[in-house]
């Protein structure tokens, strides 16, 4: 098999063994003013993105990156969540790689041995004190052959409401070439944002991490801009004053902003002393 890598033109020898995994994380961040609106909002996701949905998407994956479903577990949560997990073979005809026999998939341990597999799983919360709910999902597709996750990231951001996202993707092993020289990686990559779409990006803002010596790839991404009427769940939203929406957006947008650098950024308490009065200096600071 031929393949392109790094500008140059390289020729494989037998099965290509490298082993590329995509971690794709996403948050959804919505503002329900009463218990039982954020209740409610909890239900809705658990409904919307239900064991059922999320199978829809793990064969839409597949698809995209032209492999062959092996066997497919699912699973909905009580009281919320779900997850689905997936064994995958690689399409001998779509790889171009007719020389390698088709393996059955009736055992799945030789599909997640063979091939590839993907797992989604769903994590809805909510927090009474702010009002703020957040859904969140990790999709990990692994693969191994000629086929690639990346071609599925512009997908996975459209079928999910994502507020912020992580990616990690990293290649794994090596194969040869057919003089014998290992090859570390199989297709040229400085940066994940090569392989997500300008208008999407132009969306976020976005930062990487690369250690491209190791083909190990980060990037972070979160909303530029925050549409309240978007964040907005339940009845009692709807007559919200100017002042309180401001305050909301100001909440969503420390949510958002927390969860995109991974820290808190609440301010501390003042000291006290021993009489249990402020401090001068915390009086001060505020």
């Amino acid at each position: 098999m031929v393949k392109r890598v790094r500008g140059q033109k390289i020729e494989l020898e037998g099965f290509n063994n490298l082993t590329k995994s995509l971690s794709f994380n996403i948050y959804d961040v919505c503002y329900a003013r009463s218990t039982e609106s954020q209740i409610e909002y909890l239900e809705y996701i658990d409904e919307e993105y239900n064991s059922k949905r999320l199978e829809n998407i793990v064969q839409e994956i597949t698809n995209i990156i032209r492999a062959r479903l092996v066997n497919v577990s699912t699973q909905d949560y009580d009281p919320r969540g779900a997850s689905v997990v997936a064994l995958l073979n690689e399409d001998q005809n779509a790889a171009g790689n007719a020389t390698r026999p088709r393996i059955s998939a009736a055992p799945a341990v030789v599909g997640h041995l063979d091939t590839s597999h993907i797992a989604i799983h769903t994590y809805p919360e909510y927090n009474q004190l702010s009002g703020i709910a957040t859904f969140r999902v990790d999709v990990d597709i692994s693969t191994c052959g000629m086929i690639s996750p990346l071609s599925v990231l512009n997908y996975l951001i459209e079928s999910f409401e994502s507020d912020v996202i992580t990616i990690n993707y990293n290649v794994r092993g090596f194969t040869r070439d057919s003089h014998g020289d290992k090859l570390f990686i199989d297709h040229d990559i400085s940066s994940i944002q090569e392989y997500i779409s300008e208008d999407v990006l132009d969306l976020y803002s976005v930062y990487d991490i690369n250690i491209i010596s190791d083909n190990v790839f980060h990037t972070k991404m979160r909303i530029k801009t925050l549409k309240l009427a978007n964040f907005l769940f339940g009845d009692e939203v709807k007559t919200l004053e100017r002042k309180e929406k401001k305050r909301i957006k100001k909440s969503l947008e420390l949510e958002i902003q927390e969860i995109f650098e991974s820290k808190n950024f609440r301010r501390k308490k003042p000291k006290k002393n021993k009489e249990g009065k402020e401090n001068k200096e915390s009086k001060e600071n505020k």
